[in-house]
């Protein structure tokens, strides 16, 4: 006699910020089959903005009136508080990148606004974009990535985590190739983006089915529990391990997997470009400090030191490459290289420190580079964006405004006092001494001495160098975009000055088995 099946108790509350994310995707593709093409930019922004909003006052209302350290959907997902800070991050960040893109959707009439001294936003700049037959379907695609973004760091099983992994990372293929300007490059960065993705989620599925034969189970506890005491082959527990983060790192950049990440960034839409430099590496890391601390952690002593060998290649590689870039995009790529490194300190402290120091670390560089980016995008000539570092030469007296505010984002990703990214990088050091990895912290502190030379070289660039006679010009941004830079900055300045509220609300609560 068959027993009926049961369904599993589903917390909608605390899923509902997901849900509403993927609810307004879905909306959002309806739409683009069923608006009219000139209504589709406002129905499309409207839509995707209040659909943060909302999943974020749902995910502040579950955080004081929903239960604690739980699961949901038979325990696949995680509802504690990493996870919950991770989603009201990436809500967040998701935010600041969809007003970059609502100024600029794949640069509608961008070399138009530029040449003619048009500012964004008015009738004449509408009529332009609406000429260049806008690309809205972006904004549903950055949502669905954004939904599985969330899912990605909260998943508590491995097969949940490959699919999330797959929702997050198709969309974003599809954006980097959507540049109407260089569209050979930026077609280029999506086909090499998608074949290096493949492979490595090819190894990230690889990964997942011997652990499944090692432990009979894709939960992150029953691996835990196998690996824990068993007299099962190692070979399946540690090779399976390997795969599987070679597929994580490889999505947060990591060094040697960081490969994609300079062509990509260059070629693909700056806006874009900004999504994926700050909530993929949010995403990513949270789904890596919860595989490794849940799944792993009782492994630690195996696989620490070839974790620690990936940590400082990374933080080299991208502080010692960056010094010979050209090119802004390229150089803030190999600059999230040696990020991934530093990020790794906190992640391989496996204490509550290292768990509160890579999550603050996650939203200060995250609102920084969204910021940064925002500001790259306004520095342009008549064929589309100028990112040669030629052209940023005499940017301080062209535009004073534009070149501190530069200024004062490149400070903080060298980690300068007063701004979000020297805490960052106290706190994630500081959890590393404190777990016993003191030479890992040694070489961190040198690749960042090394790593401030090329965003100090672009600072002297700026503002003792002559503006070429022909050099781009700085456009005037729109509504959304002075948004965007206005909170990215606002943030970065507020975490350095006064980082304890977040830093305590980061350390609040570790991972739920």
């Amino acid at each position: 006699m068959t027993t009926p099946a049961s369904l599993p108790d589903i917390d909608y509350a605390g899923v509902a910020p997901v849900l509403i994310i993927l609810g307004a995707a879905c909306i959002g593709v309806l739409l683009e089959a069923f608006v009219p093409r000139s209504q589709r930019w406002a129905v499309q922004v409207v839509l995707s903005l209040l659909a943060i909003v909302v999943a974020a006052i749902a995910l502040g209302a579950y955080l004081y009136t929903g239960p604690q350290n739980t699961s949901t959907f038979a325990g696949s997902i995680a509802l504690d508080r990493p996870a919950l800070f991770l989603w009201g991050t990436l809500l967040a960040l998701g935010l600041g990148s969809i007003l970059l893109i609502a100024d600029r959707v794949v640069e509608p009439g961008g070399a138009f606004v530029a040449q003619a001294g048009i500012r964004p936003g008015t009738m004449l700049d509408k009529e332009q974009a609406n000429r260049s037959s806008m690309q809205t379907e972006v904004f549903p695609l950055a949502l669905f990535s954004l939904a599985g973004m969330m899912i990605f760091c909260s998943a508590n099983d491995l097969l949940s985590m490959f699919v999330a992994l797959e929702v997050l990372s198709l969309p974003l293929y599809l954006m980097c190739g959507l540049a109407r300007r260089r569209r050979l490059l930026s077609q280029e960065a999506a086909v090499k983006y998608f074949l290096l993705g493949a492979f490595a989620s090819a190894f990230f599925l690889y990964g997942v089915a011997l652990l499944y034969g090692y432990a009979n189970s894709v939960k992150l506890a029953d691996i835990a529990n196998a690996a824990g005491g068993t007299n099962r082959s190692d070979a399946l527990l540690f090779l399976g391990m390997g795969l599987l983060l070679i597929g994580l790192l490889f999505k947060g950049s990591v060094g040697p997997f960081h490969t994609w990440t300079p062509d990509v960034y260059q070629g693909a839409p700056t806006p874009m470009t900004a999504f994926m430099g700050a909530c993929t590496k949010v995403a990513a890391f949270g789904a890596i400090l919860r595989v490794l601390m849940v799944a792993f952690g009782s492994t630690h002593w195996e696989w620490q030191t070839i974790m620690w060998v990936v940590a400082g290649i990374s933080m080299l590689l991208g502080a010692i490459l960056g010094i010979t870039q050209t090119d802004v995009k390229r150089m803030i790529a190999y600059s999230s290289v040696a990020h991934a490194g530093f990020l790794l300190v906190g992640v391989l402290a496996l204490d509550g420190s290292g768990i509160r120091a890579t999550l603050f670390y996650l939203i200060s560089y995250g609102f920084t580079t969204i910021a940064a980016f925002g500001v790259v995008s306004l520095v342009r000539d008549g064929t589309g964006e100028s990112t040669s570092l030629s052209s940023w030469a005499g940017l301080g007296k062209r535009s004073p405004l534009l070149a501190g505010i530069f200024t004062f984002l490149l400070l903080a990703l060298a980690g300068i006092p007063l701004t979000s990214g020297f805490v960052s990088k106290f706190v994630v050091f500081a959890a590393g001494m404190s777990a016993g990895i003191t030479p890992l912290v040694v070489l961190g502190l040198i690749a960042s001495t090394i790593a401030a030379f090329f965003y100090l070289r672009v600072i002297v660039l700026m503002y003792f160098s002559e503006p070429a006679a022909d050099g781009p010009t700085v456009t005037l941004p729109g509504m959304y975009t002075t948004a965007a830079i206005t909170l990215g900055t606002l943030v970065t300045l507020l975490l350095g000055v006064y980082p304890s509220f977040m830093l305590d609300w980061a350390g609040t609560g570790g991972f739920v088995v």
